[in-house]
Formats: C-alpha cells, structure tokens, sequence
C-alpha cells in the first residue's frame, strides 16, 4: 500500500504532499487591524470624556462646594447625582437627533451642550444656579454617553468592533482619571475659586471634540438609511478588513434597511420612515421574540452595571477612604487618583480581550470579581466602624478592596455593557433600544448616586457594599442564563441568537447544525462563536 502511494506520488510530482495539504486546512491569518476603522472609533469616543470628567471631578469638587456654598447632604447627593437624571432628556432626544441628522452631527451637539453647561458651573454663584448648570450639562452628557457607542459600533468591522465598541468606557474612565487629577491640582486654590476652575475646566474637552469630527466620516448605516449608497460604499471600504467584507456589510445592511440587492446606484429612494414613531410600538407594543429577549438583555446590563455600586464608590471615593481611616485630605485625594488610575488600566486590558475571549467570559469573571472584592469591602468597612481604634489590616483591607472592585469592574462590566447594548439591536430599532439602554443605565446611576449618603447612614457603610454585593450576584445569575455570545458575529446576524431567553444555547446549537447542511458561510466573516 505504502509503496502504490509512493509510486503514485513519483508518476504525479506536482500533486501537493500531505504536511502541504494540511496546511491548506489552517485557519485564514487574522487581518491586521483597520487603521482608519481605529481612528474613527477613538474620534467618537472623545465624547466620552464628558462624562467621566463630570464623574471624577465632582467626587473631589462638592467636598469644596459644600462648605463654600453651606450646602446639606441632602443638597450635595442632588448636586452629584441629579445630573444623571437630567441626561435622560439628552439620550432620548439624542435617539433621535442621531436618526434625523447623523451620527456624526449628533456628537457636534453634545459637545456643543455639555461646553455651555461647563462654563455655566463655572460661574455659577449659588446652589440654583449651578443646579441649572448642571441640567445643561447633563443634557450633553446623555447625548454623548448614546452617539458615541452607536457610531463606534456602526463603522467597526466584526473582527475587531469589539475592541473598538469599548473605547467610549476607556475614554469615560480618562475622563475620570483626569477629573481626580483636576482635583488634585486645584484643591490649593482658594475655596471658593478652586472647584469653579474644577468644573469650568471641563468646557476643554468640548471643544476638542466639535474639531475632530471634521475628520470624521458618517457612519455608513445611517448613511444607506438616507439612500446614500455610494457614500456608504466608501465608507465601508475604508472601514472593512477585505473588500468582500465591505460588500458584505453593505448587502447585509441593504437587506435591512429594505433596499433591493439589486440596487446599487449611488443615490436611491428609500421610504421614508417617521423618525422613531414605529420603532417604539416594535420595541414595546409589538416586539417579536427576539426583539423581547434583546430588550431584556439590553435594559438588564446596564441596570445591573450601575446597581452593583460603581458610581457610589467614584463619586464618594472620599468619603469611603475617610471612613476606612484616611482623615488628610490631601491623601485622600492622591487615593482617588490611584482609583482613576486603575480603573483607566484594567478598561485598557479589557479593550485587548473582548474580541479575543469573547463577551461572556469576560462578564462573569468581572461580576464574579466584583461580588467577592464587594463583600470583602463590606466586611473591612464593618470591622472599621464598630471599632474604637484604628485597626492598620481593616484600613488596608478596605483600600484594597476598592481598587479590586475597579479593576474587576473595568475588566468587564465597565466596557461590555456599551459593546453588547449597541451591537444586538437590528439597524431599524438600534438608535432608540441604545437610548433605552442607556437612560436605564442613567436612571440607576441617578438613584444610586442621589441616596447613597442617605443609605450608608440608614445601614452603615459596610452594609451598603454587602447590598452592592447582593445585587452583583443576582447580575452573574442573569448573565449566565440569559446572555448568548456575540463575537464575531455581525450586526445584521444578531437576531439569530434572541429569542429564546434561557434556552438560546440550544438555538445556536440547532442553527450551527442548519448551517452546516446549508454547507456553512463562505468563509470571509467569522458568523459562528462559541458559546
């Protein structure tokens, strides 16, 4: 036999050998990553900024604008927290600025709103006013915490978006960073001239922001939505990893938006839709399977983000090292930075991982983290407040289980909310579902932020973070059995794993099957994913 397989070889030289051909078998390299595609991405993700600088500023500002103005702490957990609120208004008129003007444009407005709101704080001379100011800000704020993730996820290609989807939390946490470093610098300053320059400065960012989008395309979903093929084509081209990505992505976006295959003029009429009127009685009055099982998870991640604690730890980072036994007020804000810091290099990580580990490894680790570092933070924070004297393993303990709350926060549950919200919404519904998304995330953050003083003074400290923690478990449990993969797959292709709530493993399996009897995809884009 050995020797009819050699004989058959020397007669057929050029038939390739075995090693050869397996080789042929190898997996297709990974493309490198798409510069342009990168760019845009962090050009979005500028807007971010806006809110994380909000953040981290106001933790160190309103300890200052408390004694300057005599403010309660009734007054002072309104001041921080009701911003969240107010961003409501931005996220639900910015769902629909984003569909009526573009994406692109809509960014230009939340900077032009939170700048004006930035200089207002600045100046302002009483509780009313800067309360007004911070209404203006808050405004922008929610128009930038929805553009930038749904601008950043329509110009990605599946390989890498990813990636690129969590750079808005990136820029959020260096918004952060940066406002702890703000309050550091200017806290010398006289009191009631150091935290008007603390929030003024942030008008900075806003205009850094209306200047970059000059180099910025539109994003070319919307841009097929306007009929505009031709300029979506080469916006795609730039965007894609292959050119028969890009003419992919463009058919599969056709296809949604209810445009002909056959159709590829540059300019064509598409029907005019209202601007989000039939999209809400889909999402709300009518919603299909899917569209439910995508509204649950799409609502659910971002309530569960913020009710776990994140901004109560930012936002009163302070006054949680002061309880821990940190009294200088210089140390403690060189602690916040270190929170900042951290934050800022695990969202770094996280950033590398997401398309390489996928999005469901990652949350359960991160939520898993959380829920131990919460507990142990609740458990050090206890021991501290029924203790007369100061406990040296306690203190340690409890700064220590800050910044592992952070970095398991920011190496996971930080980023994958932005990613996975504005990914598994369909074209037609993803403007108005990502707003829904995010303001439920600012709902939450609002109550939390609002009441936490109120809260650790009615349960003690530590048993706000055991509660923090209670909740935390309750999000892995729902992440578990509710949330299917998405890596590698395509926008237009998410519907495919909705639908099915707690059973959707047995869906991707049974579709996995289907496809393979079809004879699978055509090999250009990775559609399957383990779960």
């Amino acid at each position: 036999m050995s020797a009819g397989l050699n004989s058959e070889r020397d007669v057929n030289p050029s038939q390739p050998t075995t090693d050869k051909t397996l080789a042929d078998f190898d997996p297709v390299k990974k493309p490198k990553r798409n510069k342009f595609a990168f760019a845009c991405a962090i050009l979005a993700s500028v807007a971010s900024i806006l809110l994380g600088y909000d953040i981290g500023v106001m933790s160190g500002a309103k300890d200052y604008i408390k004694i300057d103005l005599k403010l309660s702490d009734t007054q002072v957990g309104l001041l921080v927290g009701t911003i969240n609120w107010y961003s409501l208004v931005g996220s639900a008129v910015a769902g629909v600025t984003s569909d009526w003007i573009g994406r692109r444009y809509t960014i230009v407005v939340a900077g032009a709103i939170f700048f004006a709101g930035a200089l207002l704080m600045g100046f302002s001379t009483n509780y009313a006013f800067l309360m007004v100011a911070r209404f203006v800000a808050g405004i922008g704020v929610g128009f930038a915490l929805m553009i930038a993730p749904v601008y950043t996820t329509e110009v990605s290609p599946a390989s890498s978006r990813g990636f690129l989807t969590s750079f808005p939390e990136v820029f959020i946490n260096a918004g952060i960073l940066l406002g702890y470093v703000s309050n550091y610098a200017f806290s010398k300053l006289p009191t009631n001239l150091g935290w008007r320059i603390m929030l003024g400065v942030g008008a900075i960012p806003s205009v850094f922001l209306a200047l970059v989008v000059i180099g910025m395309p539109e994003s070319p979903r919307w841009l097929v939505m306007q009929g505009r093929l031709g300029d979506a084509r080469k916006v795609l081209d730039k965007t894609s990893d292959t050119k028969e990505e890009s003419q992919q992505r463009l058919s599969e976006i056709k296809e949604a938006a209810g445009i002909p295959q056959d159709c590829n003029d540059d300019v064509v009429r598409v029907q005019k839709k209202s601007h989000g009127e039939g999209v809400w009685k889909e999402l709300f009055i009518y919603p299909t399977r899917p569209v439910r099982h995508i509204l649950l998870c799409g609502i659910g991640i971002h309530f569960f983000q913020q009710v776990s604690g994140i901004d109560a730890v930012v936002l009163y980072s302070t006054d949680i090292f002061e309880k821990a036994g940190i009294t200088s007020s210089n140390d403690k804000l060189l602690a916040t930075v270190a929170v900042g810091f951290t934050k800022t290099v695990f969202i770094l990580v996280a950033t590398f991982l997401l398309d390489r580990i996928g999005r469901r490894p990652l949350l359960l680790s991160s939520v898993g983290g959380m829920v131990l570092s919460l507990a142990t933070l609740g458990f050090g924070l206890t021991i501290i407040d029924h203790s007369h004297e100061k406990i040296p393993w306690a203190v340690a303990l409890s700064i220590a289980m800050v910044l592992a709350f952070v970095a398991f926060f920011s190496i996971g549950m930080g980023p994958i909310p932005w990613v996975y919200s504005s990914e598994i919404f369909p074209l037609r519904l993803r403007a108005q579902g990502t707003g829904i998304g995010v303001a439920v995330n600012r709902v939450t953050s609002g109550v939390i932020s609002t009441t936490f003083i109120m809260l650790y003074k009615a349960i003690s400290i530590g048993g706000a973070f055991f509660l923090f923690a209670g909740f935390a478990t309750v999000a892995w449990v729902f992440f578990f059995t509710c949330f299917p993969e998405t890596r590698g797959r395509t926008l237009e292709d998410m519907e495919v794993l909705f639908g099915n709530f707690i059973s959707w493993r047995s869906a991707l399996k049974d579709g996995k099957k289907e496809e393979e009897v079809h004879g699978g995809n055509d090999g250009q884009i990775q559609m399957g994913t383990k779960a």
